[in-house]
């Protein structure tokens, strides 16, 4: 069984971002850079699947410039088989992601593609339902535990959902996006660190999967939020209900 994991390079959740002076990105000086949370989880998911089956190959692709095979790396140590880098000097907006990696799907013919629900970065969280519409596959998004049948034609997936849970059934080749409580990711080990430095990793650029990019979001300006404003305490339910109504208006 093939399984295809994507990963994005996102700032640390756990650092401080800052936006730069001139409102076009972050300041990346002394900033650290992981693997998106929820490809991570996609990651850890991938192993699991290939672990119970006892067969199997799972492969990363990222795509970005060459910082990513960073993260590819850092996949890699987890205990993934082998990269895919698809080199860009940019990070493309989630329809030409989505582009890019239906080319690799196609090259690659996966069994299942599994993806993060969203980036942490941007919070679009839609690259994984436009890339099972370019390929005509089933799709499971905010996945919180997934089954795939001893024949491999199709999974049983868990979904999170507003009201709760919600149970499907899909046919493979198919895509799914993990949510936050599919699986907790194991740390790699010193020996996958090793051994992830000498794994394969294949480099392609757009034009060598037949895919020409044709942006459609443009980048305006990024501001950081307002500063908060002190709150006060009041001394009475009578006060508390008086803010409320006549100066927050919100009852």
């Amino acid at each position: 069984m093939k399984i295809l994991v994507t990963v994005k390079r996102v700032p640390d959740p756990d650092m401080k971002v800052r936006v730069n002076a001139e409102g076009t990105g972050i300041v990346e000086d002394n900033m650290k850079f992981v693997i998106n949370p929820f490809d991570e989880i996609a990651v850890e998911e991938g192993l699991r699947i290939k672990e119970k089956k006892g067969e199997g190959e799972v492969v990363i692709v990222a795509i970005g410039p060459s910082v990513v095979q960073e993260q590819i790396r850092a996949a890699l140590a987890m205990g993934a088989d082998r990269g895919i880098h698809v080199d860009v000097d940019s990070y493309p907006d989630p329809l030409n992601t989505a582009k890019l990696l239906k080319a690799v799907a196609e090259k690659e013919a996966p069994n299942i593609v599994i993806m993060g629900k969203q980036a942490v970065d941007d919070d679009y969280g839609q690259a994984g339902q436009m890339l099972a519409a370019m390929l005509g596959w089933a799709q499971a998004t905010f996945a919180y535990k997934v089954e795939i049948a001893d024949d491999n034609s199709k999974a049983t997936v868990t979904r999170e959902v507003d009201g709760g849970l919600e149970t499907i059934e899909i046919d493979l080749p198919a895509v799914v996006t993990a949510d936050l409580r599919l699986n907790e990711p194991r740390y790699a080990s010193l020996p996958g660190i090793m051994k992830a430095k000498t794994k394969p990793m294949d480099v392609f650029k757009p034009a060598d999967l037949g895919v020409e990019l044709s942006p459609v979001l443009e980048l305006v300006r990024m501001e950081e939020p307002p500063p908060r404003k002190g709150g006060i305490i009041v001394e009475t339910v009578d006060e508390l209900l008086d803010k409320l109504r006549n100066e927050a208006k919100v009852i």
